[in-house]
């Protein structure tokens, strides 16, 4: 085989078979292949696309790449989460402890955070003293324990799929659903977990704009996955706002921690009971969603939830006194409120460009080896449809380094658009796809 006429039959439209796609991927882990040509390859699935089998061979291809993390010593159905990112997604840190107080193992690898949205292990080491960086024997020793771990991506885990990003990121072809869905994929399957649900968002913070774009993307993951003998649920949910009010690594552990206890955001409480509620289906802890919300409900109002976050945080290493001491998280050093140019109902907000306004601040990583401050962000006051007088605050900006200060203030204004009526009720959960389809089980709430 040549690399050469591989790129010229996907250009032209072909469907390459599993033995010519693992070619391709094992030629460029292993460096026989160049840069130049596996980006034409890319740019030809850009615009010519993959079918599901191809798809699922180019997942498996990764997987092959690298080591395969082996959960078997742990009993039970293991349940995995992933989110396709988002601004003040803080959903791993309430959704892992809720699944692993209804029974589910949850075995857990997460990723720093890039750009305007957070990472979940970023948000884990705001906590004093925990620890991401298990070996997969710890992690797997600490969830037959405690039921629960979440680490940092650790390992020889899908080398090929780390290289193929960096490739499409500078090429322009990120963006392309098979492609997508095959790097999600095959970390998913080389984690080791028996089963996914899957939160893939849309909107203006998320990485799919669109509705319709977001469908598109969870059915080839749930395609995918499904191929392969894992288990997949999707729910496309909204992220045309921030997810609850708080943006930033600190901030957003305080704001897990009062959903735990019974309280927080509403849009944040109800998109965590309805993930973790597909989880417990997946792991046979509940017959149907329904049955599974109830449970979760229980094990929030009960408090199971609170406390199996404070055995996993002191069983990995953090100090669990933050739960009833939230001044013991890194705090920042001045709050400054940020007043509305304008009155009128909060039409819509960019919540990228909040996610933009925490990272100036210092929340967010410019490239991978930037270092971050765990205490600063932003609080989120007027969420959408909410009546704003001029110069009410819109939010607060916690802030230590001065530098970004002006230009995170104008971020959030900018971020915001209003109308001279309440704008209608967005559905937060739009859609579940499953093997059986697009909504193959209802939504549990409106």
């Amino acid at each position: 085989m040549r690399a050469y006429d591989l790129i010229l039959k996907k250009r032209n439209g072909g469907e390459l078979s599993v033995e010519e796609i693992d070619f391709l991927v094992k030629g460029y882990t292993e460096g026989s292949i160049p840069d130049y040509q596996m980006a034409a390859f890319l740019m030809a699935v850009y615009f010519r696309g993959m079918s599901d089998r191809e798809a699922v061979d180019l997942t498996e291809a990764m997987v092959r790449s690298g080591d395969r993390c082996d959960l078997g010593s742990i009993p039970g159905i293991k349940v995995d989460k992933h989110s396709t990112g988002g601004v003040g997604d803080k959903t791993t840190l309430i959704v892992a402890p809720l699944a692993a107080a209804a029974g589910v193992p949850v075995a857990k690898m997460s990723g720093r955070g890039l750009g305007h949205t957070g990472g979940t292990v970023d948000k884990l080491e705001s906590i004093p003293g925990f620890r991401t960086t298990l070996t997969l024997d710890e992690m797997a020793k600490q969830v037959r324990e405690t039921g629960v771990a979440v680490v940092a991506q650790t390992g020889n885990l899908t080398p090929a799929d780390k290289k193929l990003y960096a490739l499409r990121d500078v090429t322009a072809t990120v963006d392309s659903i098979p492609l997508i869905a095959s790097s999600v994929m095959s970390k998913k399957l080389a984690s080791g977990a028996d089963a996914v649900v899957l939160d893939v968002k849309a909107g203006s913070g998320a990485f799919m704009k669109t509705v319709q774009g977001a469908v598109d993307l969870a059915r080839a993951m749930v395609a995918v996955g499904e191929r392969r003998g894992l288990h997949t649920v999707a729910l496309v949910t909204g992220m045309d706002e921030p997810l609850g009010t708080a943006v930033g690594n600190a901030l957003e552990v305080r704001e897990a921690i009062d959903v735990l206890a019974g309280g927080g955001p509403e849009d944040l409480r109800e998109l965590c009971v309805n993930l973790a509620s597909y989880m417990v289906v997946l792991g046979r802890k509940a017959p149907t969603p329904a049955d599974a919300r109830r449970l979760c409900e229980e094990l929030l109002s009960g408090g199971c939830a609170l406390a199996k976050f404070r055995e996993w945080i002191s069983t990995q290493g953090g100090d669990p006194a933050v739960i009833e001491d939230g001044s013991l998280l890194p705090r920042a050093a001045r709050e400054v409120p940020v007043p509305s140019a304008a009155s009128g109902f909060v039409e819509s907000i960019d919540a990228e460009t909040v996610g933009k306004a925490a990272s100036l601040l210092g929340a967010g990583r410019l490239t991978k080896e930037s270092s971050i401050d765990p205490a600063v962000g932003v609080t989120v006051i007027k969420k959408v449809g909410m009546r704003v007088e001029e110069g009410e605050p819109l939010g607060i900006l916690h802030v230590n380094d001065p530098a970004g200060l002006d230009e995170a203030m104008t971020a959030l204004q900018k971020a915001y658009r209003f109308g001279q009526e309440p704008p209608p009720r967005r559905r937060l959960i739009i859609a579940v796809v499953t093997r059986d389809g697009v909504d193959g089980h209802p939504p549990l709430s409106t």
